[in-house]
């Protein structure tokens, strides 16, 4: 039960469509499950979801194609390689396109051990399933339509680790430093927290105490905007 499918005596058709298939499930069910709790984006749903797919596949065709050490040999090659290209050419992209360029690399590596049955349907697969994911209505960005980002400017003398502390505690349900930015010349702090409010209705009286702290200094609070080009 838990020996390697290709020690088995079925066919290595067989084999790689039984480890496709369990890839895409395991795959699904695992990103489904950690995206509930992760406060990520639908991008990372699909992304998580369909790597193990890809991944499984291209280490399988090489293992049907090659054997002994040589096929461990080339399986590690063969990854190293894709993750070195994607990693040059990803840098800052979104989840998908780190995606979809695997997937062409996959294709490509598959197309060029001769299996262009097995690169056509995976590329037919990637594709349609990609396709399939993006229009299911989950992680849509619902899960933050209560939360806010609260931006604050304050003078460098103040100590904004603790300056705020006791406000949060009363007005706010969650919250979050995510950035520290200078401004002024350097005479002032800009922070921007994620929060999520107790009671909307005490927004206007969140923001009157905010500025008796800050010196009446700049304050804003504005709808949490998802950063899609992050995964």
């Amino acid at each position: 039960m838990f020996g390697s499918i290709f020690d088995t005596k079925l066919s290595a058709a067989a084999s790689v469509a039984i480890v496709a298939a369990v890839a895409l499930v395991a795959g699904i069910a695992y990103s489904f499950a950690v995206s509930l709790r992760l406060r990520t984006s639908k991008g990372f749903f699909i992304t998580t979801s369909l790597m193990p797919l890809i991944v499984s596949l291209v280490i399988a065709i090489m293992g049907v194609s090659l054997s002994g050490a040589t096929s461990t040999t080339a399986r590690i090659v063969t990854i190293a390689v894709a993750l070195g290209l994607i990693r040059f050419r990803s840098n800052n992209g979104k989840a998908e396109e780190m995606l979809l360029l695997f997937g062409t690399i996959a294709i490509g590596l598959i197309c060029g051990l001769g299996y262009l049955a097995y690169a056509f349907l995976l590329a037919v697969a990637i594709a349609g399933i990609y396709l399939a994911l993006s229009f299911l209505p989950v992680f849509n960005g619902k899960r933050f339509a209560k939360e806010k980002t609260l931006k604050i400017t304050i003078p460098e003398s103040l100590d904004y680790d603790d300056a705020f502390t006791d406000l949060f505690d009363r007005f706010l349900k969650q919250c979050e430093l995510t950035g520290v930015k200078t401004t002024g010349m350097g005479s002032m702090y800009k922070l921007t927290y994620r929060m999520i409010m107790k009671d909307p209705k005490e927004e206007k009286q969140f923001i009157d105490e905010l500025r008796v702290r800050n010196g009446n200094l700049e304050i804003s609070i504005l709808p949490f905007v998802e950063d899609k080009d992050q995964l």
